[in-house]
């Protein structure tokens, strides 16, 4: 390694650790083989064992090439698939076998070593797609959020790769019209039930569904059906199992060694964010799947615990993992300017999405878990007390403006008894699926970019399994297979209409027409990019109107484009037909209004067609 990118990793000023540390194929004269290098600064005696030594401590062992704690060896012979790992005496004196860190593939659990892969040399194919690629500012990014495991479930006892969960999505996201998908994380990882947010290999591509080149292909065949594909990515803690990184060397070379400050909430071990190394290998990996896989952006798990203690903001700031979130976000959009870094995160910190020219963290979006909370307790009200929680459904646009925000209904809504949206949701069994149309619209009508687990247009009332499929037989049910409808038929005017997706965070083209109605629990708003002028109109009771005024701004025509109580969406017909004209004097003191009918738990869309 050149001494100064030595110097760099040691500094936490690199994100390519990943093409120097780790197993690569080399050619040395006219010799093929791998060479293997290792950071472990505490460790003694190293050597590598393997399938290609029947494990013997004794045939292949490194050496110690610089005082900072880098190991060599260079190894003929191998080839893909051998499995290895390091053996080494660590700073307790005691002899351990270790997986290696920069592994670019593993075994399949319960199986605990590395193997040989060779990621280099794969024919992309997407060239048109990334050339086109941007982060979506003014863009309509509707996210399909999925468990790849669970999606489909297993067939014959076995995973399906990731090019035959291919064959099936592709068509299923291109006919409910998302334009993104992120799947959660999918880097090596020993238990199921964690769903990849303890991982033990970083670079390790998780062997339940393939190899690191299958999951090229499955990048590259939805780039080029013009699907973006976003990785959910664990940087703040990893598995204890001692196979992996945790007290690696002896000498906590990943995790604090401080004890009070060691383990996380999940009962994994926290990154130490403060080392400069730690910082380089997580940045690191973090590129890895950036460059060499495509993928178009990465939505960063639990940021809040990386912007306070513990998560906690009486504990304070985060000081040292405040700074590697503001190199990550600085180094990662220097090398890739087009992609997008989204931040999981739950607290009031302020800046999260602000340029970090300008004091912020650097995040191009940030989740809005507080509106995703607010919005759920509100539409699990009984109708008769909606008017004393009105404030949940308009405090969001109190700070909205604030920062990039993306609306998520995500896998953390529909487990661990919390049940599923349609499960939360007030009413009988018609009323729950009239109050979800009722959500969704509303989720697409706000501003924001929208996100949502798979399963949630089946309209389940099962929680997600990450053993079991979702429930597909749903869609032969035509209440459930109603909301599919909904959903895509959403996704499809969300792409459409300018003033769904554009300047999405401009207060200046949205526009309340009715807000403080908290007696009828009646919404009414408006937004408005250039001639393209929508209103939007949300009944959140059971109540229906034959005749009601909302006031408007702009005198003319209104065309009702959607409703969500049409037949074909399971709904009881009660939508208005013909364009609406305006007349004089709306209420709230608007300049004019359009008399419409408003159905039972009802949302609709009206486009403004001119005078």
């Amino acid at each position: 390694m050149a001494f100064g990118l030595l110097y760099d990793y040691l500094m936490g000023q690199t994100i390519d650790a990943y093409k120097y540390f780790g197993a690569h194929f080399e050619k040395r004269g006219k010799v093929d083989g791998v060479v293997f290098r290792l950071y472990a600064p505490m460790a003694e005696d190293v050597s590598v064992i393997g399938e290609w030594n029947n494990w013997d401590v004794t045939r292949d062992k490194l050496a110690k090439i610089d005082d900072s704690g880098c190991w060599e060896v260079f190894i003929p012979g191998l080839h893909d698939y051998q499995s290895y790992k390091f053996h080494f005496k660590n700073a307790k004196g005691q002899y351990v076998d270790k997986a290696d860190p920069y592994a670019f593939y593993s075994e399949y659990r319960p199986a605990t070593c590395s193997r040989l892969f060779d990621y280099t040399g794969f024919i992309w194919h997407d060239s048109s797609y990334l050339n086109k690629r941007n982060r979506n500012f003014d863009l309509p990014m509707s996210i399909y959020e999925m468990h790849l495991g669970s999606w489909k479930g297993q067939v014959d006892g076995r995973n399906l790769s990731y090019e035959e969960i291919a064959d099936y999505l592709i068509p299923y996201i291109k006919g409910l019209g998302y334009t993104h998908v992120e799947i959660m994380p999918i880097i090596q990882y020993p238990f199921d039930g964690s769903w990849g947010y303890q991982a033990t290999g970083f670079f390790s591509v998780d062997s339940r569904y393939g190899n690191p080149k299958q999951l090229m292909s499955f990048v590259d065949r939805m780039h080029q059906e013009g699907i973006g594909v976003i990785l959910d990515f664990a940087p703040v803690h990893f598995a204890k199992d001692d196979f992996a990184l945790y007290n690696y060397d002896g000498a906590h070379l990943f995790e604090p060694a401080d004890t009070r400050r060691r383990i996380s909430p999940w009962g994994s071990a926290y990154f130490d964010l403060g080392k400069d190394p730690v910082r380089s290998f997580l940045m690191s990996a973090m590129n890895y799947f950036l460059s060499e896989f495509h993928f178009d952006g990465l939505r960063i798990d639990a940021v809040s615990n990386m912007l306070y203690i513990d998560g906690d903001k009486s504990k304070g700031e985060h000081s040292g993992a405040i700074e590697f979130l503001k190199r990550t976000n600085s180094y990662l959009h220097q090398r890739h300017p087009n992609i997008m870094m989204i931040a999981e995160d739950s607290s009031d910190f302020y800046g999260v999405t602000k340029p970090l020219e300008y004091g912020g963290v650097g995040f191009d979006y940030k989740w809005d878990l507080g509106w995703m909370n607010d919005t759920l307790k509100y539409y699990s009200k009984d109708p008769i007390y909606k008017k004393y929680e009105h404030n949940k459904l308009t405090f969001s646009m109190a700070y909205f403006f604030n920062e990039n925000f993306m609306l998520p209904f995500s896998h953390d809504e529909v487990v661990h008894g919390k049940g599923t949206l349609i499960n939360k949701l007030w009413g009988s069994y018609e009323q729950k699926f009239a109050l979800l149309r009722n959500l969704f619209t509303y989720q697409f009508a706000h501003p924001g970019k929208k996100l949502n687990f798979m399963g949630n247009e089946l309209a389940s009332f099962d929680e997600w399994n990450e053993s079991k499929s979702l429930p597909w037989v749903l869609k032969t049910f035509p209440m459930h297979d109603s909301i599919s409808r909904l959903v895509r038929d959403l996704n499809l005017i969300y792409r459409y209409e300018r003033a769904m997706h554009e300047k999405e965070y401009d207060p200046r083209c949205f526009n309340w027409l009715m807000v403080d109605n908290s007696d009828q629990s009646i919404f009414a708003f408006e937004r408005v990019v250039g001639d393209s002028r929508l209103v939007f109109v949300f009944n959140m009771t059971p109540n229906y109107y034959e005749y009601y005024d909302i006031g408007v701004t702009q005198e003319g025509i209104y065309e009702e484009i959607f409703n969500s109580d049409k037949d074909i969406y399971g709904g009881w017909g009660q939508y208005n037909g013909l364009p609406v004209h305006t007349s004089d004097f709306g209420p709230y003191n608007k300049p004019h209004k359009i008399t419409i009918k408003i159905a039972s738990l009802g949302a609709m869309i009206f486009k403004y067609k001119g005078k």
